[in-house]
């Protein structure tokens, strides 16, 4: 069984994973921040100037390193909340001064699982979109039926990677009144 995310090719440096963001051989590049964003299938958004307020729930150091340096050249302005098990994300959201736009969740998780934290929390003001590894049609289906607005395999290559969590951040977290899809 391989272990996603670990093996020598897939682990870079942080400067690694912004060299592939931005490099010239990129089909697409990421407009500065707060003007419309093209996604990779022709979509267009035009990005809300206030802050998205992103909860990333997520036990492997070398995913959170990787998510934190996309985010950096995302097109819009966040602030990125980080919890390393389920508890510790339940425990953040019960705190009334937190209140995300889009909860990224791993479902294999250490103490609650990802799974766990669905079923214990609810909001009709924030995404939740599973970002896993797992390619179970079980957990798809369990994670999607306890109200995850998404269901999103991680990839195991850098680029796929990089290009995947921008765009659940500018789909999830953009769809606001003043950040809402624009055209097709």
């Amino acid at each position: 069984m391989k272990e996603y995310g670990r093996s020598r090719n897939f682990q870079r440096t942080a400067s690694s994973v912004l060299t592939v963001c931005v490099s010239s051989g990129d089909k697409r590049t990421f407009p500065p921040r707060h003007e419309t964003y093209h996604d990779a299938v022709g979509q267009t958004y035009k990005m809300d100037p206030e802050p998205v307020h992103i909860l990333l729930v997520e036990d492997y150091a070398g995913d959170t390193l990787l998510v934190q340096q996309v985010l950096a050249r995302c097109p819009l302005a966040y602030k990125l909340h980080i919890a390393r098990d389920g508890a510790q994300a339940l425990q953040m959201l019960a705190d009334p001064n937190l209140k995300p736009d889009l909860i990224i969740l791993d479902l294999n998780l250490p103490r609650i699982t990802g799974l766990g934290v669905l079923e214990r929390y609810h909001s009709k003001d924030t995404s939740i979109v599973v970002f896993s590894g797992s390619s179970r049609q079980t957990d798809r289906e369990f994670a999607l039926a306890l109200g995850a607005s998404d269901y999103v395999q991680k990839p195991t290559d850098l680029q796929a990677f990089a290009d995947v969590v921008c765009e659940i951040v500018v789909k999830w977290a953009g769809r606001k009144p003043t950040g809402a899809f624009v055209s097709a």
